[in-house]
């Protein structure tokens, strides 16, 4: 059975079949985890969207329920229950705001409650008859306005969401709408992100604003109730805007501070000047978990092959591993690592390395494990005294991808490339290689850029499939700190996190040979100096437990 799907999943998030894209309005509630999502009850391609429901007690097995939104009413959802959010109101209260298209294909906000808000496992809710509760306005396009944000009250009491819209001048813009009852919703004069989308052109979907700091309990949404001035000097903390843009399938974000008495952002970056994620990663959505007092965040994770493959296997899509999300020491970008839970699907044997020189034009297997389904961890370390040797970066490698383009696995440099290559058949004909590449950024100082790639150029022996080189910059000195290197790899999806989650790279791969029991791990260093795996730690995962129990009262 698992040949005949081996591109299927075994910890990441999945519904049983067909279609599933955006996560929405993720929480948690009387104990429970709860993860809608974008879903096509009819197929395993692009339509009929509704909100399917899974719930868990540890984000890491789930049970699949009824369906929590289908499109069902003329004026207000016919054509889909798109993306949205949930918020937790006073009282132990609970809302859904999702766009839904109507039959004029126009786009509008809808409120929806529990009917039984005493069941843990919310597997019923009401439409507001009050929908839709927010419109389309003349100054801005009806068929381009959704995807409403989890919504924060303010100092003033009242509740604010940011909603995608494209304007009149075809730019597209982060709209600001204010509620005292969360019922009658009014748009805001003025808009804190107004100036952030003024020169841009792209589509905006799955906004997401939430406060973040160095430790997760800082992510709590309550923050913003507070009158304090907050700055990054005192309290460590800052306030994140993620946008998704469609024409690029790509999840930007701005970090900043915000005053919510004058409406003002005020950002320290250009809005597509950091990604959460350099590889297939796209219409995140985080939430405040108060049990573990952290923020946690999922993206949908595409495809990278074709419909026709889908209709065959009978899915597509899945999520990422859920990932905790802080503010890096430094303040200036957001760090991501796989939630702690996932270490209880690591199974007992494990494999370690210490102190392994990886020589020039080294590569050995890391054997004893299950290398379709693994978590690995490993560090590499550099002699310091041997880094003046790196090559001189040019000033025109601007562009990290690019640049992963034409250093890539297979081309030999000084101080890289070295990694992983996963999921690997056993002559390497089909491989993806995760690696480093080290430059010094000027003749005279101690200054150095890494480069942190992910090659799947020989990913697969099949046509037709992505098979794209990723990359990006990893912000670390190897001066100061080892490399560290962190992947998730799961049959048919490798999530690598760099400089313990200062980068990550998420690929989708479909090898013909490197299934199964024909996946290897393999480290290697294609550089002409040595590095050294000062720790590689690595364990076979069990799955994950997925349970189809819909519309039974017995769990």
């Amino acid at each position: 059975m698992e040949d005949e799907q081996p591109y299927r999943t075994a910890y990441h998030f999945q519904p049983p079949n067909n279609w599933m894209n955006d996560p929405n309005g993720p929480m948690y509630y009387k104990g429970v985890y709860h993860l809608f999502y974008q879903y096509n009850p009819k197929g395993p391609v692009f339509g009929n969207m509704a909100w399917a429901h899974s719930v868990s007690y540890n984000l890491v097995d789930w049970i699949h329920l009824d369906i929590a939104l289908n499109p069902t009413d003329p004026d207000i959802d016919i054509n889909g229950c798109w993306s949205g959010s949930t918020t937790h109101l006073p009282n132990d209260k609970l809302a859904i705001l999702y766009t839904g298209r109507d039959s004029k294909k126009h786009q509008v906000q809808n409120l929806a409650t529990p009917k039984n808000p005493s069941d843990p496992f919310l597997r019923e809710w009401a439409k507001s008859p009050l929908n839709p509760i927010i419109s389309p306005s003349p100054d801005f396009d009806p068929k381009e306005f959704r995807d409403p944000t989890t919504a924060w009250l303010g100092p003033d009491k009242i509740w604010r969401i940011v909603i995608g819209a494209k304007m009149g001048n075809g730019k597209w813009a982060g709209l600001l709408f204010k509620s005292s009852d969360f019922e009658n919703w009014t748009r805001s004069t003025k808009s804190p992100f107004s100036k952030l989308f003024e020169n841009n052109d792209l589509i905006l979907e799955c906004p997401d604003f939430f406060p973040v700091g160095i430790n997760g309990s800082d992510g709590d949404n309550n923050y913003m109730n507070n009158n304090d001035q907050y700055n990054y000097e005192k309290m460590k903390k800052k306030y994140a805007l993620k946008v998704s843009f469609l024409d690029n399938k790509h999840d930007y974000y701005v970090l900043g501070q915000y005053c919510p008495e004058t409406e003002e952002f005020n950002p320290e970056s250009e809005v597509i000047d950091l990604r959460l994620d350099y590889g297939k990663f796209y219409a995140s959505k985080s939430f405040y978990d108060h049990e573990q007092k952290r923020r946690v965040i999922w993206g949908w994770i595409m495809e990278s092959d074709n419909d026709v493959d889908a209709n065959v296997r009978g899915w597509s899509g899945l999520q990422s591993f859920p990932r905790t999300i802080v503010l890096s020491e430094s303040g200036k970008q957001l760090i991501q690592w796989p939630i702690e839970e996932i270490e209880k699907l690591r199974r007992d044997e494990k494999v370690s390395l210490q102190n392994k020189e990886l020589h020039s034009d080294s590569i050995f297997e890391i054997s004893g494990i299950t290398a379709s389904q693994v978590d690995i961890e490993v560090s590499f370390e550099i002699e310091v005294s041997e880094l003046e040797e790196a090559e001189l970066i040019n000033p025109s490698w601007i562009n990290p991808q690019l640049l992963c383009n034409e250093k890539n696995s297979s081309v030999k440099g000084i101080f890289g490339p070295f990694g992983l290559k996963v999921l690997a058949s056993n002559d390497l004909s089909e491989q993806t290689s995760i690696f480093f590449h080290i430059f010094k950024t000027n003749e005279t100082e101690k200054k150095f850029k890494i480069l942190m790639c992910s090659d799947q150029s020989r990913s697969s022996l099949r046509d037709g499939v992505d098979k794209h080189i990723y990359g990006t910059f990893l912000d670390l000195d190897p001066c100061q700190e080892k490399i560290t290197l962190r992947i998730l790899i799961d049959h048919s999806i490798v999530e690598s996190f760099g400089g313990e989650g200062r980068s990550v790279i998420t690929a989708r791969v479909y090898p013909k040979l490197a299934i199964n029991k024909g996946s290897h791990l393999y480290a290697f260093n294609n550089g002409t100096k040595s590095v050294k795996i000062s720790n590689l730690n690595a364990w076979s995962m069990k799955n994950a437990q997925f349970e189809s129990r819909i519309g039974q009262e017995n769990f």
